[in-house]
């Protein structure tokens, strides 16, 4: 199988195909990322990939810690993710297209880029001054059944909507029309839903697209029998800006 090399840019979120990555790039290392991406040709592809990070942080540590005032910050392309990278991520991400690439006065980033494929990491390289990885294409399979069960899936998210909306006490837009193939439809569903990190990558790495679309059906019917027997939900949300810190 043909492997590539790519910047490597981790999160402490999801990515998956299809769906769209707006970033705040602040960092050094993610600045060289963007600064390189940028000698790309604007009708090529400007592409890296996401990983979800296991363990580590997302942001490096930048000034003195807590409680140790003296501990000194880390720096370099590898910070916050320990002596051997590759331990501290997810090994199946997402290939991003950066459509968008805007430099601000400060030196920072605006960045806006779309998940494509999947892919597995092999191995990571923090010799530059950004990460970088081998990475192989992770192709999708069908499945059986996947049609029928897309449409499932489909009524089953209309009704989590609705039960979401009636918790929250918002109205539901119901203009907005849902794909109908399969592999569009798990993806969707899956970035949409309330989920955590881990069941998000669970998702993600399903070995085909019938098998993410049989774990969303169960996920969704879980999750709006609680909402129905819940008189509200936190409001999670308000937890999360419109952008990833980077």
């Amino acid at each position: 199988m043909t492997t590539a090399r790519l910047p490597l840019f981790p999160l402490n979120s999801v990515l998956f195909p299809g769906l769209v990555l707006p970033l705040n790039i602040f960092e050094e290392r993610y600045r060289a990322m963007m600064r390189e991406l940028l000698k790309t040709p604007e009708d090529e592809p400007r592409r890296f990939a996401v990983v979800t990070i296991r363990d580590g942080h997302e942001v490096a540590p930048s000034a003195p810690g807590i409680p140790d005032p003296t501990a000194v910050p880390e720096r370099g392309p590898a910070a916050g993710f320990g002596t051997d990278p590759l331990r501290s991520f997810h090994k199946v991400g997402c290939v991003a297209d950066a459509a968008t690439i805007r430099e601000r006065t400060d030196g920072t980033f605006e960045v806006l880029a779309t998940g494509t494929t999947r892919t597995r990491l092999l191995s990571v390289d923090a010799s530059g001054p950004f990460l970088t990885a081998e990475l192989e294409p992770v192709p999708e399979a069908p499945g059986e059944e996947a049609g029928a069960l897309a449409e499932g899936v489909l009524r089953a998210f209309r009704q989590y909507q609705k039960r979401l909306a009636g918790a929250r006490e918002r109205s539901l837009a119901t203009g907005a029309e849902l794909p109908d193939e399969p592999g569009v439809v798990s993806y969707l569903v899956a970035a949409a839903m309330m989920l955590d990190t881990p069941t998000r990558q669970r998702l993600l790495q399903a070995p085909d697209t019938a098998s993410r679309l049989r774990d969303e059906l169960k996920l969704l019917r879980a999750e709006t029998a609680i909402i129905r027997n819940l008189p509200s939900l936190p409001a999670a949300d308000l937890t999360r800006g419109p952008t990833h810190l980077n």
